[in-house]
């Protein structure tokens, strides 16, 4: 009888080889999927058109968002407002701020935003998340950017900002007539409480 080892069990070692390699390529193809579903431009809805002759400068600054269907990562915020800020690569810096009444603080979230059809064209993607974005779409402006209206990748996300913590009179109106033109669940918009007060001081 022979002392010598047994000889490894070359099928075997083939098969798990030939196993790995595929789950290796598999996760490798995932992963690039992902990364190309992120870095794509996010999707516009269906007969939404985000505003032209867009002045991005103009949009730059604080706005107070006054309604928005409401989204697990504004829930129960409070005294909601945005301040964009235009960065020299031509991209812009995102500040997102809320009060929570419920534990008394202030939540705040940062992102980055870029034009995906040209600087004129009020249709961007916005990111919080690494390189995952999601759609802003402008589709109402005032003439002098004092109120805007935007949806996001689907009407599911919806918004209306304005420079001051109310709208005029009669332009709330006007907004949710043609945001349920859209087709925006306007029955489930939520109005945010803006009266002006910080609670914790100044911003």
């Amino acid at each position: 009888m022979s002392s010598r080892p047994p000889s490894p069990d070359i099928r075997s070692s083939s098969r798990r080889s030939g196993w790995m390699l595929p789950a290796g390529l598999a996760v490798g193809t995932a992963a690039a999927a992902l990364l190309w579903k992120g870095l794509r431009p996010p999707p516009i809805p269906q007969g939404v058109e985000p505003v032209r002759d867009w002045d991005i400068r103009r949009y730059m600054g604080r706005w107070y968002e006054v309604a928005r269907l409401e989204h697990g990562f504004e829930k129960g915020l409070e005294r909601t407002q945005a301040e964009y800020t235009a960065l020299p690569d031509g991209s812009v810096h995102v500040l997102n701020r809320g009060y929570d009444a419920r534990h008394r603080r202030w939540k705040s979230a940062e992102g980055k935003a870029r034009t995906v059809r040209g600087p004129d064209v009020a249709a961007l993607k916005v990111s919080f998340f690494g390189p995952f974005y999601g759609g802003y779409n402008v589709v109402a402006l005032d003439t002098d950017y004092r109120w805007a209206m935007v949806v996001g990748s689907d009407l599911r996300y919806f918004w209306i900002l304005s420079r001051t913590p109310q709208l005029a009179d009669g332009v709330a109106a006007r907004l949710l007539a043609q945001a349920r033109l859209l087709g925006v669940p306007v029955d489930k918009v939520q109005w945010v409480l803006q009266d002006g007060v910080n609670p914790t001081g100044s911003w």
